[in-house]
């Protein structure tokens, strides 16, 4: 008996980590130059075209040197859109701003140190990979991640013929007795036509071959792998059009890819454009960073934390522990108790503790917001470890 979990990726070039991604560079440029500046941006992209909007309260001396047009153009540029062929280009799409200042009504209760919205946020670890993160939505993770890595390569690249948009799917089989496998792999990756004289199933099987051996088996350990692992790659036989032109992106699509892959709760909440005064993403970082460091230190093999929040209120009105029935040694009030002991969960606690008034965000915007091993990533840390099993009585 077994039981199947699924989680999907997507790689930086699709549409709506495209618009992940512009929305958390204009949100770090503003923060590189005033460290207080509060943005929620949001970006929308389709054929030819970029359009951000949202609110934005800060200095005139920042609105006068951050240009969203560039910032847009340059994360596009990053990414890889710099052909006509993809009828998305950084250097011939338009670009619309319609940003303004936050509402007054909202602002009263951030400046007085309160939430920026209502809400409820999550946070989750387990010991299923190296990085406490449930092991779908880790190895989907690690091909969308490879899938890039390898486009931009150029012309030391195996796969010269991809292109930017693509997406990975992996099904986990949690068998009894605790042995895990991979049961199912769904990869769709953007790519070039096939070249003269190649008939279409053959330039897919070649596709096939390749992102078999070049990147799922590049990422993948062996010993999750059997003789039934089912393959589908580009299953609809063509994956030609793709990028903006091929749909339209919008931010905050992909809360399920940024956090844990549906393997946890989730709060409805986007993380990308937002500064840390919204606690849809400094909470839910302070929850994962929590989490993790009950599973580091060894009180439990999974834990999952919800904080709840009201706009204008400094103190969550909730606080919430859940282990799943896997605490050793503690209780999951006792570990609810300890949280509060260790970390200052108001959203300037959150704020200084994680030192988030940094432009770090535009790295988090492709590949997962958890489960990073990068150094920018302070919510990753397990420096906790020793002051939680120190609290435990």
């Amino acid at each position: 008996m077994y039981k199947l979990f699924t989680s999907e990726s997507v790689t930086e070039g699709h549409p709506d980590k495209i618009c992940d991604q512009i929305s958390d560079a204009v949100l770090d440029a503003h923060l590189a130059i005033e460290p207080n500046s509060r943005v929620a941006c949001e970006t929308y992209v389709t054929t030819g075209l970029v359009v951000i909007g949202g609110e934005v309260t800060t200095t005139e001396e920042v609105k006068s040197k951050v240009d969203v047009a560039d910032i847009a153009r340059g994360v596009i540029s990053r990414i890889g859109y710099n052909d006509i062929r993809y009828k998305f280009d950084a250097e011939s799409c338009g670009v619309i701003n319609v940003m303004h200042s936050q509402s007054m009504d909202i602002s009263r209760g951030v400046e007085r140190g309160g939430a920026g919205d209502q809400g409820m946020m999550f946070g989750y670890a387990c010991d299923q990979t190296e990085e406490l993160m449930p092991l779908p939505i880790a190895l989907a993770h690690r091909i969308t991640r490879r899938l890039a890595e390898v486009r931009k390569m150029k012309e030391k690249s195996p796969m010269k013929y991809l292109r930017p948009d693509g997406k990975s799917q992996v099904t986990i089989a949690y068998h009894e007795g605790g042995r895990i496998s991979v049961d199912t792999v769904v990869v769709s990756t953007q790519h070039d036509p096939e070249p003269k004289g190649m008939s279409e199933s053959k330039w897919q099987k070649k596709i096939a071959d390749d992102v078999k051996k070049h990147i799922i088996g590049n990422v993948i350990p062996e010993k999750y792998l059997t003789k039934n692992t089912d393959y589908h790659i580009n299953p609809t036989g063509r994956f030609e059009i793709g990028g903006p032109h091929g749909d339209t992106g919008l931010t905050g699509r992909k809360i399920i890819v940024d956090t844990y892959g549906g393997y946890a709760p989730h709060g409805g909440g986007a993380f990308s454009g937002k500064d840390p005064s919204k606690v849809d993403r400094s909470a839910a970082y302070a929850a994962r960073y929590l989490a993790k460091n009950i599973v580091a230190a060894g009180l439990a093999k999974e834990c999952m934390i919800q904080l709840a929040y009201a706009i204008g209120v400094a103190e969550p009105v909730s606080v919430l522990v859940d282990t799943k029935g896997t605490a050793e040694g503690v209780s999951d009030t006792e570990l609810g108790r300890i949280i509060g002991e260790v970390m200052d969960l108001t959203p300037l606690g959150i704020t200084k503790h994680l030192d988030l008034r940094r432009p770090i965000f535009e790295k988090t915007a492709a590949y997962g917001h958890f489960g990073r091993s990068e150094k920018e990533f302070t919510w990753e840390k397990i420096d906790l470890v020793d002051s939680m099993r120190a609290a435990v009585k």
